[in-house]
């Protein structure tokens, strides 16, 4: 198949659901352990961290939407932590209960998100596709922050 039928897309769980986002977006997975918290930041900014170097602002995702953190069984430990994502030239960190896979999918199959999701507002959402387990909802990370909240974040990074 051609590249421009397919998308690889790195899935992961957030709460109950489980989310993708474009393979192109994401710099790395990265297991956080010391997140510094910033004074006076919006309640779903989890703090900064250093990744080799470079300061890394992290995103709380379940404080932002409201999503209860997914109770993980014993030895899935391992599989939480951070998607470092790149919007518009800012890396953030992306706070996930559990990485999950890799996985391809065809663009034919992606529906538009139903209005009424639990969790994630509909205008985050790019599309949902129907997969084993129920659907995998694809992220649109350029709309998760209004270019404003994009410009404060970034200021904690360097």
């Amino acid at each position: 198949m051609e590249n421009d039928v397919q998308k690889q897309f790195v899935t992961f769980q957030l709460g109950n659901e489980q989310y993708a986002i474009d393979i192109m977006d994401v710099n790395e997975i990265w297991k956080v352990e010391s997140v510094r918290s910033i004074p006076n930041a919006p309640s779903y900014v989890e703090g900064i961290f250093n990744l080799r170097g470079e300061i890394i602002p992290v995103i709380n995702l379940h404080r932002r939407f409201h999503i209860k953190r997914l109770q993980l069984a014993e030895g899935e430990e391992l599989l939480s932590g951070s998607v470092i994502v790149n919007i518009n030239g800012t890396k953030i960190g992306i706070i996930i209960d559990k990485i999950l896979r890799v996985v391809m999918v065809d663009l034919e199959d992606i529906q538009p998100p139903p209005q009424i999701i639990s969790g994630i507002g509909a205008e985050y959402i790019q599309g949902v596709v129907s997969n084993d387990e129920g659907y995998l909802v694809i992220l649109d990370i350029r709309k998760l922050f209004d270019p404003r909240e994009l410009q404060l974040i970034s200021q904690y990074g360097r």
